[in-house]
């Protein structure tokens, strides 16, 4: 699957925070498929879309 990276967040967000997980409802609120992987390498939560055929 190819996917398009949105927006990052680092993975020690305060507990209780989830800023990926908000900014993807945000976007899915607004139409957009979004949602929320980790990226392991980099210790980060992504906010990825999948890439349409026409990108």
């Amino acid at each position: 699957m190819s996917a398009k990276v949105l927006e990052r967040f680092p993975a020690g967000s305060p507990r209780g925070s989830w800023p990926a997980e908000e900014y993807a409802a945000r976007r899915r609120a607004e139409g957009e498929p979004a949602t929320v992987v980790m990226d392991l390498k980099s210790d980060a939560f992504l906010v990825v879309v999948p890439l349409g055929d026409e990108d």
